[in-house]
């Protein structure tokens, strides 16, 4: 970068004026008292390599990758992270010295730190769990449950192809793909069920599912964080289900990228909580 005191990051996505993301690392930028600033990117799907080969042009230290970039963004960088490579999909780029683009993935183990924050006893084999969706979110999650040790992932997803595609590259027999016409029969038997889809956010249709069979000490979250309690959320409350919306997942993805981008590891502190949940 041409002027290392000031540090220039943000979130390329399209739509991105729903993140919370800028109001995240402009709070730790402030905290720590680090010169630079997290800014919104929203790049259509067709200007999207124009865009991250721009980065280092624009002294960017790295940005956030959302949706809809998540999958086609991995194929434009120059390296990719062990884990990255495995979900084939990233959420962070960092631009290295000598300019070249590094692809990492956060959001496998943001979502299973969101779930420990909500009971550190939590544990991923404690049965099977159901992923609804097959996008560059399930793909992380999926691989952390499955690095964590769960013992069975259904995974269900509109265009049932999608979700054979995804289960095929992974290649792990864990991984059981339903109809999306059985996804409510699914819930059977399982300890946690994941919406990774975007039914429920603002703005779009609730997630179309039934609880019915769905043990009463099973838990129920979700990717989305706008609304913090979507439909499937408050259904499953009123159910009496403990509920994890996607928030966590949210504020634990950005700690390592915060950290690769500005050289500082930041912390989730009650003034973090209390500045993000400002902005709704």
């Amino acid at each position: 970068m041409s002027d290392s005191k000031y540090v220039l990051a943000g979130v390329m996505g399209w739509p991105v004026a729903h993140t919370r993301s800028p109001a995240i690392h402009n709070h730790w930028i402030a905290h720590y008292g680090l010169k630079g600033a997290y800014v919104q990117l929203p790049v259509q799907p067709d200007r999207l390599q124009d865009a991250i080969r721009g980065l280092p042009a624009l002294g960017f230290a790295g940005c956030n990758v959302t949706v809809p970039h998540k999958v086609s963004a991995m194929r434009l960088v120059d390296e990719l992270h062990p884990a990255a490579q495995r979900i084939a999909a990233i959420n962070t780029i960092v631009v290295m010295p000598d300019g070249r683009l590094r692809g990492m993935n956060n959001d496998g183990i943001g979502y299973t730190q969101s779930l420990r924050d909500k009971d550190p006893a939590w544990r991923a084999d404690r049965g099977p769990v159901l992923v609804l969706g097959a996008g560059g979110a399930a793909r992380a999650i999926v691989v952390s449950l499955l690095d964590e040790g769960a013992p069975e992932v259904r995974l269900s997803n509109r265009t049932t192809e999608v979700a054979q595609e995804l289960a095929r590259a992974l290649g792990d027999s864990r991984i059981k793909v339903v109809n999306w016409s059985e996804r409510n029969q699914a819930m059977a038997g399982v300890h946690l069920v994941v919406n990774t889809t975007t039914q429920g956010m603002h703005g779009q249709a609730a997630l179309d599912v039934q609880l019915d069979a769905l043990p009463k000490q099973a838990w129920v979250s979700d990717a989305i964080y706008i609304p913090l309690e979507t439909p499937l959320l408050a259904a499953a409350r009123q159910r009496g289900h403990l509920t994890v919306n996607g928030l966590g997942m949210l504020l634990n993805q950005a700690r390592p990228a915060f950290s690769a981008w500005f050289g500082v590891m930041p912390e989730i502190t009650p003034a973090l909580l209390r500045a993000v949940m400002a902005t709704f």
